[in-house]
C-alpha cells in the first residue's frame, strides 16, 4: 500500500503561529511530539497511519516552525493549541498519541477538553518520572546546551557515520542507533535548527505533576513503551497502566525514540486500540 502524502499547513493563534502537517483520509488521528522534536519525528509512522485515516501532527510552540508562547506557566497552552489545531482541521473528536512530553501535553488536552479527545495513546510518556535527579539532570544539561542543534545542521552526516549516530542517538534514545533509517535521522534531527523555544517547555514539564489528575482522564487509554528505553523506565509504563486503567504494549527492541525506531510495532499497536475503541463506541 501506497504511503499517504503529509502536506505542512499553518494557523495563527492568538497572535502565535502553529505549523502542523497533514494527510490521509478516514476517520481523524493526532500525533503530539517531545521535548525538543517537532512534527518531523513522526516521518516513519504518520504515513502508516495515514493509509487509513487523517493524520494531523503539530509542532508544538517554540519547536519547529511553530512561535514560541508569550508566557508559560504549564502545559496547558500547549494543550489548547493542538485543540485549536484539531478545529482548524474539523476533528470534533479523535484519538491523539503523544510522545514523550507530548504524553503529558495529551493528558491535558483530555482533562481540558475532553469532549475533543476520543482516546489517548502514550508512548514513552513523560510526567512520571522527570522529578527523579537523574532524568531531570541529563534533561536539564541537553536543554540548556542544545546539543541537538549542532546535529541537526550536520544531519546528513550522521546518518551516514555509524560512530555519530551512536553519539547522538545511543545514550539515553535508541536501542539501535544503527538500526534507524535514514529517513528517520532526518525526522528526528531537522526541527533541532528551527526551535525558538524549548526551555519553556522543559520548565512547564518539570512544574507539571499528572499522578493526582490521572483518574479524571475519562476516555481509553493506550500506553505504549520501549522495552529498553534508557530516558524514562518502564515502571512508568506500568504506573501509566494502573492508574489510567490502560492497556500496556512493550515494544521489544526499542528504546526510548521507539515511533521512529520500530514505526511498524507502534502502527500496528495503535491501529488494534483505536480500532478497538472504535467498536466500542459503536455499540
Amino acid at each position: 500500500m501506497t504511503d499517504a502524502k503529509l502536506v505542512e499547513r499553518r494557523l495563527e493563534v492568538k497572535g502565535g503561529r502553529i505549523r502542523y502537517l497533514v494527510g490521509g483520509q478516514g476517520p481523524p488521528l493526532v500525533l503530539v511530539h517531545g521535548l525538543g522534536g517537532s512534527a518531523a519525528n513522526w516521518c516513519e509512522l504518520a504515513p502508516l497511519l495515514a493509509r487509513r485515516r487523517r493524520v494531523v501532527a503539530p509542532d508544538l510552540p517554540g519547536h519547529g516552525g511553530s512561535s514560541p508562547l508569550p508566557a508559560v506557566s504549564g502545559l496547558e497552552p500547549y494543550a489548547d493549541r493542538v485543540a485549536a489545531v484539531m478545529e482548524r482541521e474539523g476533528m470534533l473528536s479523535a484519538p491523539v498519541v503523544g510522545h514523550s512530553l507530548g504524553g503529558l501535553v495529551v493528558l491535558r488536552l483530555a482533562l481540558r477538553h475532553p469532549q475533543a479527545v476520543e482516546a489517548v495513546v502514550l508512548a514513552a510518556s513523560a510526567g512520571l518520572s522527570i522529578g527523579r535527579a537523574w532524568p531531570r539532570n541529563v534533561l536539564t544539561l541537553f536543554t540548556a546546551l542544545r546539543p541537538g542543534r549542532l546535529a541537526g545542521r550536520y544531519r546528513s552526516l550522521v546518518a551516514r557515520s555509524v560512530l555519530l549516530r551512536r553519539a547522538v542517538f545511543g545514550v539515553v534514545s535508541v536501542s539501535d542507533p544503527v538500526g534507524l533509517t535514514d529517513r528517520a535521522v532526518e525526522g528526528f534531527l531537522s526541527g533541532q535548527v528551527l526551535h525558538t523555544d524549548i526551555g519553556s517547555a522543559w520548565k512547564a514539564l518539570r512544574l507539571d505533576d499528572p499522578r493526582q489528575e490521572l483518574e479524571r482522564v475519562r476516555c481509553p487509554a493506550l500506553v505504549l513503551w520501549g522495552a529498553d528505553d534508557a530516558q524514562l523506565p518502564l515502571d512508568d509504563a506500568f504506573e501509566y497502566s494502573r492508574r489510567l486503567h490502560a492497556s500496556l504494549r512493550v515494544v521489544a527492541g526499542c528504546g526510548h525514540l521507539l515511533i521512529g525506531e520500530c514505526p511498524e510495532a507502534c502502527a500496528q499497536a495503535i491501529e488494534d486500540f483505536v480500532d478497538t475503541v472504535g467498536r466500542a463506541d459503536a455499540q
